[in-house]
C-alpha cells in the first residue's frame, strides 16, 4: 500500500513537471510569434534599418549668428533640447568643444563624449564619441545667408546621421525617429525666439528628405 502511495506521488509531480514544461514551450512559442511579427513589419529587420539619416533646409527669421549662438551653447542644452539630461563642458575653444552628454528617451538612455566643431557664424557640427550605445551619431547644422533684402533672415540645413550597435534598438528606433527630429529641430528654433523675440518672417521648409541607408 506504502508502494502504491509513493507511485501515485511520483506519478503526480511527473504530470506536474510536464505541464510547467508544456506551458514553458507556450510561452516561449508565443513570444517568438510576437518578435517574428515585430520583425515582418515594414522597415524592420535586415541591415538598411539599422542606419537611420535625416536632412533638411528651412529659411528662418532669424540671423545665422543668432542661430550659431542657440546651437552651440551646449553647456545649456538641458534646459531647451528634449531628452537632454545633461551636458557638461569640459573643453572650450573658438573653434572647438568637448561635452559629456546625456540623452534618455524611452528605451534609450545614453552617456558619451561630444566633439563639438565650430566655425562662426556658419557651422557647428557635433560628434559622438565614447559612447556604448552608437556605432555613429553625427548632427550638423549649417547656417548660409537668407533673403537678400532681410538680414534677420538664414537657411538652416540640418543633418543627423546614427546607427546603433543594438540591433534591436535600431528597430526600436523606425517608431520615434522621425518624431525625435521634429522635436529637436524646433526646440533650436523655439529656443532662439525665446532669447530674440519673434521671428523677421515665417518659417518655411525648403527641403524636407527622410531616407535609410
Amino acid at each position: 500500500m506504502l508502494a502504491g502511495r509513493v507511485l501515485h506521488q511520483n506519478i503526480f509531480v511527473a504530470g506536474l513537471r510536464l505541464s510547467k514544461a508544456l506551458l514553458k514551450l507556450e510561452v516561449n512559442r508565443r513570444h517568438a510569434a510576437i518578435y517574428r511579427k515585430f520583425m515582418s513589419m515594414p522597415g524592420m529587420g535586415g541591415k538598411k534599418s539599422k542606419k537611420k539619416e535625416y536632412y533638411g533646409r528651412k529659411l528662418v527669421g532669424y540671423s545665422m549668428e543668432q542661430m550659431f549662438n542657440v546651437v552651440s551653447d551646449v553647456e545649456n542644452y538641458t534646459s531647451f533640447v528634449p531628452f537632454c539630461k545633461k551636458s557638461d563642458v569640459f573643453l572650450k575653444l573658438p573653434t572647438r568643444m568637448r561635452a559629456n552628454l546625456e540623452i534618455g528617451f524611452p528605451p534609450v538612455v545614453e552617456r558619451y563624449t561630444s566633439d563639438v566643431t565650430l566655425e562662426r557664424p556658419t557651422l557647428v557640427r557635433a560628434e559622438c564619441t565614447e559612447g556604448k550605445l552608437f556605432d555613429h551619431l553625427q548632427t550638423v547644422w549649417k547656417f548660409s545667408p537668407g533673403m537678400a533684402d532681410n538680414q534677420q533672415t538664414c537657411i538652416i540645413d540640418f543633418f543627423v546621421s546614427f546607427e546603433f550597435r543594438s540591433l534591436l534598438h535600431s528597430q526600436l528606433a523606425h517608431f520615434f525617429f522621425n518624431e525625435l527630429v521634429r522635436q529637436m529641430e524646433n526646440a533650436f528654433i523655439q529656443e532662439v525666439a525665446n532669447r530674440y523675440g519673434k521671428a523677421s518672417v515665417k518659417s518655411r521648409m525648403l527641403k524636407n528628405v527622410h531616407f535609410n541607408s
